[in-house]
């Protein structure tokens, strides 16, 4: 499966995972615009996630218009992406 392109960051989860809401909370405490894709909820965000991963689930998946990705990032990797 290809993975669609996007044109801004997006972010799998889902909403009770306390990595996805601790990444959107510094997401959104540094002002970046991103959609946000509930994996439950969404079956083609889920196969989206799982093609990026060899067929793993791990969450937050976060994708950058330009094709990087981090899987379950800490603040700090999450921080260091969004600076470079």
């Amino acid at each position: 499966m290809s993975n669609p392109p996007v044109d801004r960051l997006t972010v799998y989860g889902t909403g009770w995972c306390p990595d996805v809401k601790r990444s959107r909370a510094l997401l959104d405490s540094e002002g970046v615009d991103y959609s946000y894709v509930d994996v439950e909820e969404d079956a083609q965000a889920e196969l989206a996630v799982r093609a990026l991963q060899d067929g793993n689930r791990r969450i937050p998946t976060i994708v950058w218009p330009d094709g990087t990705h981090l899987v379950e990032p800490t603040d700090e990797a999450l921080a260091a992406h969004l600076a470079r």
